[in-house]
């Protein structure tokens, strides 16, 4: 059984994918239930399919996203409570979060923070699969699209197309941070709640 971590301080519960701890983000507001994913785990679980590896010598993709999804649903209505809990994630985390919001209405907000958007065939199932929340944050840094591998550098093209499509039935936001993909994740995971949270109030 994967052990969860709550912060068991706020009111409104935020569910956050592929963190050990949520302390970091937790304050008077938001009740943050912060969920693991090993190395191991981390392109096995948080793939929604099977995906060629991105880089020479990695695993591929096993796709097992609603494996995890089975194993964390139980847990994450019991922690909301009568609360509908916002999801976060970032990088293939962030990837998770959206596509678990394609396979139910359990939450209210969404946030794919420097997202793994670029993952193939992910456009052609969000315009077969809505995404299922009322409120749907994005974002990247500004310097992720310069990388040198040729699918992580159509990660901002991506993302901006995304957005477009899920802004027809949600409200969207896409915003661009100082930076590349590993550059003050706590701080943009921060900047994702603050925008859910002005949503709610």
């Amino acid at each position: 059984m994967r052990e969860l971590f709550d912060s068991e301080t706020g009111t409104e519960p935020a569910v956050v994918i592929g963190m050990k701890d949520g302390t970091v983000l937790s304050d008077a507001y938001w009740k943050i239930l912060a969920v693991p994913v090993s190395e191991e785990e981390w392109n096995e679980l948080l793939s929604p399919w099977p995906a060629d590896a991105v880089f020479r010598g990695s695993a591929p993709f096993a796709g097992r996203a609603d494996a995890l999804i089975e194993e964390l649903t139980d847990a994450v209505s019991s922690f909301a409570g009568d609360r509908k809990p916002v999801i976060l994630g970032y990088s293939l985390a962030g990837l998770f979060s959206l596509y678990w919001c394609t396979k139910s209405s359990l939450f209210s907000g969404c946030a794919s923070v420097s997202g793994s958007l670029w993952y193939p065939h992910l456009e052609s199932y969000l315009k077969e699969h809505p995404v299922r929340c009322e409120h749907v944050y994005f974002s990247l840094g500004d310097a992720e699209k310069n990388s040198r591998n040729r699918i992580l550098a159509s990660v901002e093209e991506r993302t901006e197309a995304m957005a477009s499509l899920v802004s027809e039935y949600a409200e969207t936001i896409f915003e661009r941070n100082e930076g590349g993909h590993f550059a003050e994740e706590a701080p943009r995971m921060k900047k994702a709640l603050d925008w859910l949270k002005a949503k709610r109030l």
